[in-house]
């Protein structure tokens, strides 16, 4: 029976396999999910999602594939669902407070739930707001929206307010994790978690479990074991382009270095504007007075450093091609120069994007950068930062 709702995956490409949807099945057959609509949603989840970019979509097929369930007379869910009276006792005990359970049993319990909505619905004949009886809003009638009651039936409402509702799969709490949208913060974390290098260093200690199990076992008391504590030890270098056609973007590289300055321990920062010259600063407010030669920096940070640029790469093709083509300032040395020694220095290296990449052939300077970096050029995506990533550990 479940067959459509496989297939609705598929076609929002949820990378979802046969050999996952049978253990999905399986997971139903041994009841793990029954009479609870919260459980199957997460035991679906869990068989056949295996990447947390794909959670949103998955949210967006299961909204798909079981559309309307609230259309379903009450007849046919009463006739169809057989509800055991001691598992609504135990569903009540577990949930509900004495106050609560009073409220339904003076009601008379799920049978007579499911009754007196039908009724009402037969009786009621408009829009009904307030009040305790009759299906409307912001009331405390067991049935309706925007209102409360502890084991309520919710009818017309876009969302959970109390989470108490047994539809959850609309909440879609990972809806910027789809792999084709920008970035926040957390999603930026997500990608970058590719980069790594683990090494243990520090005084920081964690606790060793398989050397503690395996002393306690030789030593037939508890000897809990600890070992320093597992680091990132990437090193990583990050120019940053500001000002200029890049202004539309702080947000999403804010974003990103916000998510960088958490991930790596060994980061260093330089700005930029448009192009690599002769200097970069760390103090926007200051970049005309404290400014960093570029070749000191060359010096300074070994080729053990991965080097990310991030930056529209949209400006004049003199910026890149020309001495004394950069709009600001006279440069003595041309653009490309200079990013030719950024890539010399630091082997792995990337440039990010965020600009739309179905932009990127109509503008010169962008494909004159690409063709310096050799194509290593990402969009500010999910998907775009993974595949960075994954090119930077090669």
């Amino acid at each position: 029976m479940f067959i459509p709702f496989f297939e609705t995956l598929r076609n929002n490409k949820v990378p979802v396999s046969l050999r996952e949807y049978l253990t999905f099945l399986e997971g139903m057959r041994a009841g793990l999910a029954t009479y609870d609509v919260e459980a199957f949603y997460y035991l679906a989840r869990a068989s056949m999602v295996k990447d947390e970019r794909n959670l949103d979509k998955f949210d967006r097929a299961f909204a798909q594939a079981f559309e309307g369930l609230e259309a379903i007379s009450f007849d046919q869910v009463l006739e169809a669902v057989d509800i055991p009276s001691d598992w609504l006792t135990k569903m009540a005990e577990k949930h509900l407070s004495d106050e609560e359970r009073a409220e339904i049993e003076a009601l008379g319990g799920f049978d007579k739930l499911m009754e007196t909505l039908k009724k009402r619905l037969e009786e009621q004949k408009e829009r009904h707001q307030g009040g305790s009886k009759w299906v409307g809003t912001a009331g405390t009638s067991p049935f309706g929206a925007y209102g409360y009651n502890p084991e309520g039936v919710r009818i017309g409402q876009k969302e959970s307010r109390h989470q108490r509702a047994v539809k959850v799969w609309d909440k879609r709490e990972f809806k910027n994790l789809d792999d084709s949208v920008e970035l926040g913060t957390r999603n930026i974390k997500v990608a970058l978690k590719r980069l790594r290098n683990w090494a243990r260093d520090g005084a920081h200690e964690e606790l060793d479990l398989d050397g503690t199990i395996r002393s306690t076992a030789e030593h037939g008391y508890l000897d809990v074991k600890v070992r320093p504590e597992r680091r990132n030890a990437v090193k990583v270098l990050l120019f940053l382009d500001v000002g200029g056609s890049m202004d539309p973007h702080i947000k999403v590289v804010e974003e990103l270095f916000s998510a960088a300055r958490t991930e790596f321990k060994h980061l260093e920062y330089y700005y930029f504007h448009n192009c690599l010259y002769e200097g970069v600063w760390r103090d926007n407010r200051r970049r005309w007075t404290e400014q960093t030669p570029t070749w000191d920096v060359l010096h300074t940070y070994g080729s053990d450093y991965k080097c990310i640029f991030v930056g529209d790469a949209s400006m004049s093709p003199y910026e890149v091609a020309m001495p004394g083509g950069a709009n600001e300032h006279w440069n003595p040395e041309a653009g490309s120069v200079w990013l030719q020694r950024a890539r010399e220095q630091w082997p792995d290296h990337l440039w990010i994007n965020p600009l739309q990449e179905r932009y990127w052939p109509y503008t010169q300077s962008v494909e004159m950068i690409r063709e310096i970096f050799e194509d290593r050029m990402v969009p500010m995506t999910l998907e775009g930062i993974d595949r960075g990533m994954r090119e930077l550990v090669r």
